[in-house]
């Protein structure tokens, strides 16, 4: 969506600091024994950079050019390294079927109608290995702090007509919905964080026999 790249512009690292319950998360990978993670819209590099200073096999994606400019930018700072790519996580990834030990992908996926959401979530089961890992945060309140107006563009759908997100559509998620469409991980935690968000870590089911 071409509105991220002005918002990345205009805005720079719109966040730095890792999302709630990443840390227990970068602990779950540790005891799994995960090498290599995909960054789902990686925006301007926070989860990239951390799990590059974590030891991980980092892939970063993002469909914003100069989001991922600033992750670069970010990493080499650090000293760091990782491999990124501009592409869009409504279409298929660009990567092998189980290519990836996990997936995280924070305030990302519900941004779209829900039939793209959906394409991107059985991407991110695609290029998960069997018992891959995924940690998946997701908007549940249609008015944020900014009390920004918005117009309803389907069900469940909202669209800003004002502010940084104008133009950007937000499916709204409940638990319920939300397990739904994530039915073939087996559910290892769902909770809402400070900010009203969902964050759900699952394990993706195996294949049945």
């Amino acid at each position: 969506m071409p509105e991220w790249e002005t918002i990345f512009k205009d805005h720079g690292r719109v966040f730095e600091k890792p999302a709630e319950g990443i840390d227990k998360f970068v602990k779950l990978m540790k005891k799994e024994k995960v090498k290599r993670v995909l960054d789902l819209g990686c925006g301007t590099g926070r989860h990239t950079v951390l799990f590059a200073e974590k030891g991980f096999d980092v892939y970063g994606m993002d469909n914003s050019k100069e989001a991922l400019r600033q992750t670069k930018e970010w990493l080499n700072h650090k000293g760091l390294k990782a491999k990124l790519k501009n592409a869009s996580c409504y279409t298929k990834f660009p990567y092998n079927t189980g290519f990836f030990d996990a997936v995280i992908s924070t305030q990302v996926i519900q941004h779209n109608y829900i039939n793209k959401i959906r394409y991107c979530i059985s991407e991110i089961e695609r290029v998960l290995k069997p018992e891959g890992l995924v940690f998946v945060t997701v908007t549940k309140a249609r008015c944020n702090k900014h009390r920004t107006k918005v117009k309803k563009a389907g069900l469940r759908t909202y669209i800003p007509t004002e502010g940084r997100e104008k133009g950007v559509p937000h499916y709204i998620y409940n638990k319920t919905e939300l397990r739904k469409d994530f039915s073939r991980f087996g559910i290892i935690s769902l909770f809402e964080d400070k900010q009203k968000h969902l964050c759900l870590t699952g394990k993706k089911c195996l294949e049945d026999k």
